[in-house]
């Protein structure tokens, strides 16, 4: 799935999963060193598990964040 986020630097996020588990992540523009991290940190993830982690993170003086963006991504595949 190819997610567009809404008020952060990256421009999309590429999700994988399968069987409710991250396959892979991976963020076109964003900070790159901490996209690649996220990136790594979820796979092998159950979806709920990084929803709930990452939901609500904010960026600075923004109301989202790159992993936010992602918590919303995943909740969109589900159809949560």
């Amino acid at each position: 799935m190819i997610y567009r986020p809404k008020g952060v630097c990256s421009n999309t996020i590429d999700v994988q999963v399968e069987d409710g588990v991250i396959k892979s992540v991976e963020f076109t523009g964003g900070c790159n060193g901490n996209t690649q991290g996220i990136s790594r940190l979820v796979a092998g993830m159950k979806v709920e598990d990084a929803i709930d982690r990452l939901k609500g993170i904010k960026c600075g003086f923004k109301s989202t964040s790159c992993p936010d963006q992602l918590a919303c991504a995943l909740q969109e595949m589900i159809g949560d």
